[in-house]
């Protein structure tokens, strides 16, 4: 029992990465950047196909983290410059990833069972079981990750690009390019999803072509969730909401599953969950107009 509370809030902490990336662009950019389910699995291909290769894998997440700027620039690029709707343009960057993965990965699948990790070198140097180490590398990640983009969103720049979502005429006029703030936030964002992808695949032990399908409903339910059972009254709280959305988010799909569910249906109940927490303002004021 305690390794599956302990897996499950790890796969939580690995996961909030994606929904930090969604949280960015979502909240903070008011964009819905359908990019994520082709970076997610770029991120686990570099990640993986680089540690099948002997790079090491701290390496290998960087390299994906470069990988996921890319891919947003190239979004963001779109949007921009082409003046093309930023849900087209993450769906077509999503559908171009695709090919562009399979490029990257060689083949559709690719195993990582016998190949040294990020978890499998930490683990050997601390001497801590595997289930410990991911875990700890998970919460570290996020406190880490947490911390860096308070800092950020605290500076001029981020200020900016935290303007730009919620008033772009206004920080137009005090002189700032919104054109690159909003390259800059989806170039964030996807480093962020692409580094999801290299963990979980590490933790998993393997990279699939077609492991993010679904992931933007993933990220979307997390931050839903975060924000209805912890609030947003500060960004600083709003970023705590995310995380522990994240995990609230995976404590209730193990819970469903050990309840019996069967996991065909679990895209079903996801995007159920996510219909219900986006309706729940609505609902309330209903209510309470009653």
């Amino acid at each position: 029992m305690l390794e599956l509370v302990v897996g499950t809030i790890t796969q939580g902490l690995l996961w909030s990465l994606l929904a930090i990336g969604v949280f960015i662009t979502f909240r903070v950019l008011d964009i819905a950047d359908l990019t994520v389910e082709g970076t997610f699995p770029m991120g686990a291909g570099i990640s993986a196909i680089l540690l099948t290769n002997g790079v090491n894998p701290f390496v290998s997440v960087l390299a994906a983290a470069i990988g996921g700027m890319l891919a947003g620039a190239v979004t963001g690029w779109i949007h921009t410059k082409l003046k093309i709707p930023a849900l087209l343009a993450g769906i077509l960057t999503m559908i171009a990833l695709y090919s562009v993965n399979l490029h990257i990965m060689g083949k559709a699948n690719i195993s990582l069972l016998r190949v040294d990790t990020v978890y499998s070198l930490l683990g050997n140097l601390f001497s801590t079981p595997t289930m410990w180490t991911v875990a700890i590398v998970g919460l570290g990640v996020a406190i880490l990750s947490g911390l860096v983009l308070l800092w950020f969103f605290g500076t001029e720049i981020g200020a900016a690009l935290r303007a730009t979502g919620v008033n772009p005429q206004m920080i137009r006029a005090q002189g700032v390019n919104t054109d690159t703030m909003i390259v800059l936030g989806l170039l964030i964002s996807n480093a962020f999803v692409a580094v999801s992808g290299a963990l979980i695949a590490q933790s998993i032990g393997f990279a699939d072509v077609g492991m993010g399908i679904g992931t933007i409903v993933i990220g979307l339910a997390s931050v839903i969730i975060g924000e209805v059972l912890f609030g947003v009254k500060s960004f600083v709280r709003s970023m705590v909401a995310v995380v522990l959305g994240s995990i609230a988010y995976r404590i209730v799909i193990a819970l469903v599953l050990y309840l019996g569910m069967p996991p065909n249906d679990l895209k079903l109940f996801t995007a159920v969950l996510v219909a219900i927490a986006l309706s729940l303002p609505t609902l309330k004021a209903k209510w309470l107009a009653r």
